[in-house]
């Protein structure tokens, strides 16, 4: 069984910088990628940045140039490096990841860390 775990949520003020941290553990044999989400009450959830195993990285427009994603393999591990926060990035945000164990395929979320951009 694979497990998400995320950090490093917690309120701050507008313009400020915050980074999150996911590490996933358990019988894991391969990350294809990892990737962070958020969500507001009330809407879907929007993708973020996702980095793949060979290094490549997606960012979606709304945060290119805000937001960096970063992993540490050696972990399992994936980080975003959040600045110049607005209200607008106030959210749930989620860890995804994507792999294999032995004996199956994984596509698996953590639980969320809040974010709240307020002053």
């Amino acid at each position: 069984q694979v497990q998400i775990a995320e950090s490093g949520g917690g309120l701050v003020q507008p313009g400020a910088s915050l980074r999150l941290s996911c590490a996933a553990s358990g019988s894991i044999v391969a990350i294809n990628g990892m990737g962070w989400y958020r969500q507001t009450p009330g809407n879907q959830r929007e993708f973020l940045a996702t980095v793949f195993s060979n290094g490549k990285i997606n960012y979606a427009d709304s945060v290119k140039g805000r937001f960096t994603v970063s992993r540490d393999a050696t972990k399992n591990a994936v980080y975003l490096q959040m600045s110049s926060l607005k209200s607008d990035d106030t959210a749930t945000y989620y860890c995804n990841a994507v792999g294999a164990t032995a004996d199956s395929a994984f596509d698996v979320w953590g639980q969320g860390t809040r974010v709240t951009v307020s002053s």
